[in-house]
Formats: structure tokens, sequence, C-alpha cells
């Protein structure tokens, strides 16, 4: 994908979707944090079920740390790695109260610091609640950037530096959720649809000749 369709790309998803929003259900950026801290290897739908639950009882830190870890293992059981997911919630609430008033800091340093918030989740929260130009890079960002000759990359971090090079500044504030969106609902793992596909005019892969080891 060359430069011109890098553009071209972008404004065509644009065009479509011009305020993308995250697809996990939240309140407040305590509760942002939260659904995305518990979204690890779990679906947004998934989440969703669990974190309604969860942020009726609990929509503070403070009051998430009163519930404790197993009461919060309890009402999140139906999400993969509930467990570990209710530690570290529950350890993260205690330092938002102890080291931050009880407020998501809006650092990298300071999230990354939180149990159970990696780089993927402090970009997420950077991004939907601060607005800042981050790509938070999970298996659908990674296989569409790869896929379409976007940002091809091994690994998360590669792939989001990849992005960011090449991503135009007007586009980089949204570009993580169209990305994401664009790889849960077209260009999917299996079977992509690329018959219907908005962008395919500048996708490397998107060819009429595209065959089935193509569609990796």
């Amino acid at each position: 994908m060359n430069d011109a369709s890098v553009e071209s790309f972008f404004a065509t998803l644009a065009t479509a979707n011009p305020e993308p929003r995250t697809e996990l259900d939240y309140t407040s950026l305590f509760e942002l944090l939260s659904a995305v801290l518990l979204s690890a290897q779990a679906t947004d739908v998934s989440v969703n079920k669990a974190s309604a639950r969860l942020f009726a009882l609990a929509p503070t830190p403070a009051k998430m740390l009163a519930l404790g870890p197993e009461r919060v293992a309890e009402l999140i059981r139906t999400i993969g790695l509930y467990r570990t997911k209710a530690q570290n919630l529950v350890r993260t609430c205690r330092l938002l109260v102890e080291q931050h008033g009880g407020r998501v800091p809006r650092t990298r340093d300071a999230l990354e610091a939180l149990p159970g918030v990696g780089r993927k989740t402090a970009n997420v929260v950077l991004n939907v609640a601060f607005g800042e130009p981050t790509l938070a890079v999970d298996t659908h960002v990674h296989r569409v950037a790869n896929r379409t000759g976007l940002a091809p990359g091994k690994t998360p971090l590669e792939v989001e530096r990849r992005l960011l090079e090449r991503i135009p500044p007007a586009y980089r504030v949204h570009a993580h959720h169209w990305l994401i969106l664009h790889g849960r609902y077209v260009c999917k793992a299996r079977a992509p649809l690329c018959d219907r596909c908005p962008v395919r005019a500048f996708c490397d892969s998107g060819t009429p000749t595209m065959n089935t080891k193509d569609r990796r």
C-alpha cells in the first residue's frame, strides 16, 4: 500500500463512519479503564454483560475495592481469565485510591504502572478518554495492518510504530477504532468480506485473484 493509498484508505473509512466509538459500555473514565482491563482475550459483548453487573454495584474505585477480589470474580465469571482480572482490577483500584485520588491518570507511565494494564490498555484509555492519537494493536488491528499492506509487522509494537509513521495526522485520533471495526466486521480472520469492502481498491490483498492462503 503506497502513501497515496493510505490517505484514500482512511478518507474512505472516515466518510463511512466520521465519529467511530468503542463498543465497550461505560459511563465514566473509571468504568472505561475497568472495561478495557477486562476485555483482554474476551469479546466486547461478553465484557459488556459482565461489566453491567459489576458497575451496578461498584461504579467507583473505592466501591470496587470494597467488593474485594472474590466478589468481583463472581460478578465477572462469564469472561475469560476472570479470577486474574478480578485480582488485577481490585489491586488497580487500590492504587487509584491511594495514589491518584480515585481518578484515572492520564499519562502512559502512570497507567502502565497499574496491575493488569499493559501498553494496549493504556493506549485505548489515552485515546478514548483523553483524545490522544495512540494506536492500540489488538488481533483485529494486527491482521488488518498486515493483510492490507498498511503497516506490516510481526509484533504489536512493530505494527503500532509503523502505523504511527504511515497514518496521516488528520486520521490518527480515530484510526484505532476504524481499524478495529473494519477487522471485526469486514476484514475478518476467516472468510473476509472482500466483495463488500469499501477500501478494497487500496488493499494489497483485496483483489479478485486473492486466494485462500492470502487471507491469513
